[in-house]
């Protein structure tokens, strides 16, 4: 048992990126998806809680691609210092509806849990095994404010802190997407 212990905190330390953390508080159990095909496609990222992987970065979104294979190619994009950026990554359904396994960093996958969606798969609340991540996506760059607060009241209810999302710039057109 002590051993088991040991072996997590060593993995955990070394790659912080993953959340190893459990009982933070938050109800991150994903909602069915009820037709991924539908959630493959454009989303800008409206709101995200800070992160070093994207700190900085404005006008960001993703689009997800559903392969033959049956994995889901992952770009995100966003504007840093005047710059386009764009990460490329893989994910994996699992047999859990709504929870996805990612990777821009292979072999490493963490979770992409969606917490609400929209019937219409115009908005989403996206999160991943912790309270440190948490997404609002929408199919447009703009929200409107009863959608808002329907996803912040969600967040809340789940036991997140809204008050750390930061509110992305979405006024400029990316080149690639």
């Amino acid at each position: 048992m002590v051993k088991k212990f040991f072996i997590t905190t060593i993995i955990c330390s070394l790659f912080p990126f993953f959340s190893c953390t459990a009982g933070d508080g938050v109800n991150n159990s994903p909602v069915t998806i009820g037709n991924l095909d539908r959630f493959m496609g454009k989303w800008y990222e409206i709101a995200r809680f800070d992160h070093s992987f994207e700190r900085g970065r404005t006008n960001t979104m993703a689009v997800y691609t559903k392969m033959m294979d049956g994995t889901i190619s992952v770009e995100n994009a966003g504007m840093k210092k005047g710059k386009q950026k764009v990460s490329s990554g893989t994910a994996k359904t699992t047999d859990t509806s709504g929870l996805l396994r990612v990777s821009f960093f292979w072999p490493f996958y963490s979770d992409y849990r969606v917490l609400m969606l929209a019937d219409d798969y115009s908005y989403a609340l996206v999160g991943g095994s912790s309270a440190k991540y948490l997404w609002v996506l929408a199919r447009k760059p703009q929200i409107s404010q009863s959608v808002r607060d329907r996803l912040m009241k969600e967040a809340v209810r789940r036991g997140y802190d809204t008050k750390k999302l930061i509110w992305v710039d979405q006024t400029q057109n990316l080149a690639k997407f």
